[in-house]
């Protein structure tokens, strides 16, 4: 879906007991009202359980404020996680991301594209992917080591990619065996698995992941997915019109600062 680069790691860009009846007629009576009841029980139980799926979801993605401004006394953003687009252009964009997270799944299959097309390779912006992995998903890791591990041979984006295609083979609601499944498809994307394997066994980028999620702690981010576009801070997923717009403004503020120098 795109070309990048990888940055050098540090310094690079639960049955309730049954119901007891009485005999005969009302026996029968009783058993069908007991399964009736134990069936609406279950169903209340599976509504709360779906329920709770959904609140864990939508906290892994609220922000404690959607859009707020930037912290200017915060150093620019360093040369850390992956980048996407040519070092010319004018504003460069950082997306704070989770592998597991279905609001950055969304976002990456279904807006990135056009982004990638219509502001990364057109020069307008560079994308920067940062590693946010959140502990409410257990699965995340790995998929975050498994990007890193393909991006040492050059393949971050089509694994970021192939990734979020796949989220629903691999993650915690699919699997407990994510690395199995994120083999195949590293291996799909054209990965060495020798080199793949070793660098997955090692866990060798361990600390540049952590150092991504300081560097998003720092900066105020809370959820997953947030994006920095110039002076906003967005701690939700933005269709493409509404992220063009912070877009065209980030880079009105670019092309105004340069003409007060």
């Amino acid at each position: 879906m795109g070309k990048g680069r990888m940055d050098a790691p540090g310094q690079g860009r639960g049955e309730r007991p049954g119901v007891v009846t009485s005999k005969g007629a009302k026996n029968a009576s009783s058993d069908r009202g007991g399964g009736g009841g134990k069936r609406w029980f279950y169903l209340a139980l599976a509504a709360l359980l779906v329920g709770g799926i959904g609140t864990l979801s939508y906290l892994s993605v609220r922000p404690s404020q959607a859009v707020s401004q930037v912290d200017t006394t915060l150093p620019p953003m360093p040369n850390q996680g992956h980048v996407m687009g040519s070092d010319s252009a004018p504003l460069e964009v950082v997306e704070f991301g989770d592998f597991e997270c279905p609001a950055c799944g969304q976002f990456a299959t279904v807006t990135e594209p056009d982004i990638r097309a219509r502001l990364v390779n057109t020069g307008m912006i560079r994308f920067r992917y940062m590693d946010f992995p959140l502990s409410i998903h257990p699965n995340t890791w790995p998929a975050h080591l498994a990007s890193w591990c393909a991006g040492e041979q050059g393949k971050f984006w089509e694994m970021h990619d192939a990734i979020f295609m796949n989220q629903d083979r691999w993650n915690t609601q699919a699997t407990r065996r994510p690395d199995k499944v994120l083999g195949t498809v590293a291996r799909q994307v054209g990965v060495n698995m020798d080199q793949y394997d070793a660098c997955m066994s090692s866990g060798k980028y361990q600390p540049q992941i952590r150092a991504n999620v300081a560097e998003g702690v720092k900066r105020g981010v809370g959820g997953t997915p947030t994006f920095f576009i110039g002076s906003k801070r967005i701690g939700q997923p933005i269709p493409y019109d509404e992220f063009k717009k912070y877009v065209d403004e980030a880079l009105a503020q670019v092309r105004a600062a340069k003409t007060a120098k």
